[in-house]
């Protein structure tokens, strides 16, 4: 179901109509929402196989149930991001035990039903419950049935369970209905999102992003450039290739990005891709290969991300060459 206009009311069966601070909420991730993390994916309000979040946008997928806060990488999530309580409650259930790893299609017997990996069970009082999950291995800090005051440590980010990047992902219920904590009464207004929810302070809302810009000297593997491994910050002249690369989320079939490099002698090259089709994470690159050397200096790559007449987002990295 997709907006026809800004009139569209969306009726969604992802909540009942509630009162929206029956609850009052802090994000369940310790981090900078729109710098060190974002908001991946939302609460699915579109009934049909198609999904659509709360800016009737598809950053969502079909019947996903919760909110997911991204880290930047896999290197970000090893070094440590804590999870934590969004409302005071009691644990009602953990698992701690699962790896972290990419899912694929060769692990569906591995995970067994146990989609949310390693996870925290939390009844937060008034018919008011919550499930945290994809921590990661070993980092659960709770048992079941100790008492948490909002913004207590429940355990880090991980990669466990069913799930393709590193991300806490919340689900809200309210007497076992879903609620999405972006818009609480589920009466989807296209063109007019609520301004209504159930966070303490109002959560910035990027409708897609870039979430990294680096060189190397061949086309990186996705693998790579997920676990924030690609990028170098220098170059040899001889080099046999120099190229950039940019690393977004968010994106929408007809989006443009725009690679540019700039170099010690001015615009080295410049290119405009379009997307094909949605795309949750993707990565987009140009170069060129070596052929006489590379003028030493700085290089200093730009990477935008564009839909219709504007930039969403940008983002520039640089190497050295030497």
């Amino acid at each position: 179901m997709h907006a026809t206009s800004v009139a569209t009311i969306c009726i969604t069966l992802a909540a009942s109509p509630l009162a929206a601070r029956e609850i009052s909420l802090i994000p369940p991730i310790d981090c900078d929402l729109g710098t060190d993390c974002f908001v991946q994916q939302y609460v699915d309000h579109d009934p049909s196989p198609a999904a659509m979040d709360f800016h009737c946008a598809p950053l969502s997928y079909d019947a996903h149930k919760g909110t997911d806060f991204a880290l930047r990488s896999i290197a970000q999530m090893q070094a440590g991001v804590n999870v934590i309580a969004p409302a005071p409650g009691v644990v009602t259930g953990t698992r701690n035990g699962m790896r972290d790893e990419i899912f694929t299609a060769e692990r569906v017997a591995e995970i067994d039903g146990r989609d949310c990996g390693n996870g925290v069970a939390v009844n937060h009082g008034d018919g008011w419950t919550a499930q945290y999950c994809h921590l990661k291995q070993g980092s659960v800090t709770v048992k079941t049935g100790d008492r948490l005051n909002r913004s207590d440590v429940i355990g880090q980010v991980g990669l466990s369970g069913k799930t393709q990047f590193p991300h806490v992902h919340m689900t809200l219920r309210k007497d076992g209905v879903v609620v999405d904590p972006f818009d609480p009464d589920g009466q989807i207004t296209c063109g007019a999102p609520s301004s209504d929810s159930l966070w303490q302070t109002p959560l910035p809302y990027l409708p897609g992003g870039i979430l990294s810009v680096g060189f190397a000297d061949a086309v990186p593997e996705f693998n790579d450039i997920k676990a924030g491994r690609a990028a170098t910050d220098t170059l040899p002249t001889d080099a046999s290739a120099l190229v950039v690369f940019g690393y977004a989320f968010g994106g929408q079939a007809d989006d443009a990005i725009n690679l540019q490099i700039v170099g010690p002698d001015g615009e080295f090259m410049s290119q405009t891709v379009t997307l094909a089709k949605n795309q949750a994470q993707f990565f987009r690159a140009i170069g060129k290969k070596h052929r006489t050397g590379w003028t030493p200096g700085v290089y200093t790559g730009t990477v935008s991300l564009i839909r219709g007449t504007q930039i969403v987002s940008t983002a520039q990295g640089s190497v050295t060459i030497r």
